[in-house]
């Protein structure tokens, strides 16, 4: 007996597109979150479903608007995690990317058929298709900054490539609907996202750091040769997993095929706001988001033009090392901590895996990390064979975190004294407003050449005068000392050099 070949009658793909519009009819309207899972396995419904590229390509945009509604509903939450996030919250977030994932590629399987010489699709499509891919790659490069993950592997390719196919047919320059940026704009604000250092940021000025981006509208050369007179040159290669490289730092192989970009002109538009904002112009006014009328707001800024105006290569070289450290984080912690002198009970014990003299790199071993944030500061104490005569608290700033998973989280701190003495600060004006707990560091020249306070952020200005330094040692001492310059904003803490009043 032949057994005939079964094949999928008409009726079932009928059937799966009915199927995917009744539960696009059911979350219409929908706001939240927790449709990841379902938009999923309506996603490989339609993978599975041989229907013509033009109806799947309808029904892919459906499913878009539905992914962009989860995306925003779930960006914002990911700002008030802690680091590393829980395992429940990274399933969550899982999802996510695996709709995102299996869009992006949806999307790059219909421009299947530019291979086909006897298709008949329009730019059009193509250019709706290759925006879309790469918009979902931006989220999905968002998500990983914000939970400090690094990105799927081949997602850089995957943009890069979607670029060089929009090249290739001449449609990168072409806005979007409503005037929305062009391809090589949104290319150009994923780059620019990934090359300012998003380790070294926290959640919120992340948002905020996406968002000024998105204000500015950079408009981004990419070049064959890199561009004269400019110090913010960075390259790509677009056969390589990887954004960008600060030409300063690596030179591109001899037989890549490389393009380049400058961020001159964005790091000076960064300067200029900044400048704008400690004249006292609101946000509003420059058209950027409230986050810049936050003390930390110019502070941003400013790091964003060094970073993408002026980088710079790494100081020193790092020792490999292999031992055991107590941190203990926060300002309040570490002031207890130099005032009483007794181990505190909030400590986490890191591995020190190597060290600089401006710095360490720090693997979480155990203990609650659920408060450290970047830009905190913290006191790290060695343990073991390479714990010191006098026990010592260096006093750290934490200036990036990396978790690849939810059972670790990696650290980089840089080193701002090998001790601290505990104050308090008030000013002579506003003797009876209370006292604020602070630390005064001590002078490092030539980097630090005078004493420094470690304060709450936003309580002073620079060149503040008639500050009343209470320390309380054998004797209660007071001094008067004025705020010269800020040397460190971070949305935690600023540290103000101090010179004595006269």
């Amino acid at each position: 007996m032949i057994r005939v070949p079964e094949h999928n009658p008409p009726s079932s793909a009928e059937a799966s597109v009915k199927g995917i519009l009744e539960w696009l009819a059911l979350t219409h309207g929908k706001t939240g979150s927790g449709d990841a899972e379902q938009l999923h396995r309506q996603l490989l419904q339609l993978r599975d479903t041989p229907i013509p590229n033009y109806q799947r390509l309808k029904l892919l945009d459906l499913l878009f608007g539905q992914a962009e509604r989860v995306a925003n509903a779930e960006l914002p939450r990911l700002q008030e995690i802690s680091l590393p996030i829980s395992r429940k919250q990274r399933q969550h977030v899982r999802a996510l990317l695996d709709v995102l994932e299996t869009l992006t590629q949806d999307y790059f399987n219909t421009l299947a058929e530019l291979f086909d010489p006897q298709a008949q699709s329009s730019p059009h499509t193509h250019h709706t298709s290759l925006r879309r891919a790469m918009d979902i790659i931006g989220w999905q490069v968002r998500i990983t900054h914000l939970i400090a993950a690094p990105p799927l592997s081949g997602l850089w390719q995957q943009l890069h490539s979607a670029f060089s196919t929009a090249r290739r047919l001449g449609l990168e320059n072409t806005k979007g609907p409503q005037g929305t940026p062009s391809i090589r704009q949104i290319y150009a604000a994923i780059l620019l996202a990934a090359t300012a250092q998003p380790a070294a940021f926290s959640a919120t000025e992340l948002e905020f750091i996406g968002k000024f981006i998105q204000c500015s509208a950079p408009d981004i050369d990419f070049l064959d040769t890199p561009p004269l007179d400019n110090d913010g040159i960075f390259w790509i290669d677009p056969d390589r997993d990887y954004p960008a490289h600060a030409l300063i730092r690596r030179t591109p192989p001899p037989d890549a095929r490389v393009l380049y970009f400058s961020c001159d002109a964005i790091a000076e538009t960064a300067l200029k706001l900044r400048a704008e904002l400690l004249q006292g112009v609101s946000a509003e006014t420059l058209g950027l988001p409230p986050f810049a009328d936050t003390p930390v707001g110019p502070s941003t800024l400013l790091r964003l033009s060094r970073l993408w105006g002026h980088p710079s290569k790494r100081r020193f070289s790092r020792r490999r090392q292999s031992y055991r450290a107590n941190l203990c984080s926060g300002l309040g912690n570490l002031w207890h901590l130099m005032k009483s002198l007794e181990i505190p009970k909030e400590l986490s014990e890191w591995m020190v895996v190597n060290e600089s003299p401006d710095g360490y790199s720090l693997m979480h071993m155990s203990g609650n990390t659920q408060h450290l944030r970047v830009g905190d500061i913290v006191a790290l104490q060695a343990l073991g064979d390479q714990a010191e005569a006098t026990p010592t608290w260096h006093v750290c700033i934490i200036r990036w975190a990396v978790s690849e998973n939810p059972e670790h989280i990696e650290l980089g701190l840089q080193i701002l004294a090998p001790k601290a003495m505990a104050v308090e600060v008030t000013h002579a004006y506003a003797l009876d407003s209370g006292n604020v707990a602070a630390l005064m560091l001590p002078s490092a020249p030539p980097l630090r050449p005078s004493q420094s306070l470690v304060l709450p952020a936003g309580m002073l200005r620079e060149n503040t005068r008639r500050i009343v330094v209470l320390i309380e040692n054998d004797n209660l001492e007071i001094r008067e000392v004025r705020a010269t310059s800020l040397d460190e904003q971070t949305g935690a803490i600023e540290i103000f050099n101090v010179l004595p009043d006269a």
